[in-house]
């Protein structure tokens, strides 16, 4: 792939391979295949960026699972709104199962708080999160990030499921929107 796209009216620089991220999701199904090799575990896919990572991620587990998705949004171009928006709600009876949230990118936590407030009165026996791209500098929760592919610097990305207004989710590679000098 190309050094460098233009996405709608941003250009971006590539950041990792397809490759590299390759090898995020496998250190990530790794860790996950040792937590959960003796339990059943319910996947709840965040959608719609999270289908690539957890396309990847599912081919590299070996544990007893169910997959369920979930549609929520929180961004408005390259910014987050602060506020996540439920647009698929849960269709799963978690009563008594273990949940694994898949992610595609965690920075400030919104979303992640969102879905642990929407499922804490589920009677789930317990929920893990999973993400390819974890931005701690951007971070401002206590809850914990259980398994993280990347830790990434607080820039926007595009590619393997991130988004700019929609646009650029396929891009095998990921690649963070250039700084203007």
């Amino acid at each position: 792939m190309n050094d460098s796209v233009t996405v709608l009216d941003k250009t971006f620089v590539k950041y990792l391979s397809e490759a590299d991220i390759d090898a995020a999701e496998q250190r990530v199904a790794d860790m996950i295949n040792r937590d959960y090799k003796d339990d059943d575990v319910i996947i709840l896919i965040t959608l719609n960026g999270a289908i690539f990572f957890a396309v990847e991620l599912l081919k590299k587990l070996h544990v007893k699972c169910r997959v369920s998705c979930i549609k929520l949004a929180s961004y408005n171009g390259t910014q987050s709104t602060n506020t996540v928006q439920n647009l698929i709600g849960l269709t799963e009876d978690l009563r008594d199962q273990r949940v694994l949230v898949i992610e595609d990118i965690v920075d400030t936590g919104h979303t992640y708080q969102h879905i642990t407030n929407m499922l804490k009165d589920s009677g789930m026996r317990d929920m893990r999160i999973a993400t390819l791209a974890h931005k701690p500098d951007a971070y401002k929760l206590d809850l914990p990030v259980h398994y993280v592919g990347i830790n990434i610097p607080n820039k926007f990305v595009i590619g393997h499921g991130f988004d700019y207004n929609g646009y650029g989710r396929n891009f095998p590679d990921i690649y963070q929107l250039k700084e203007n000098r």
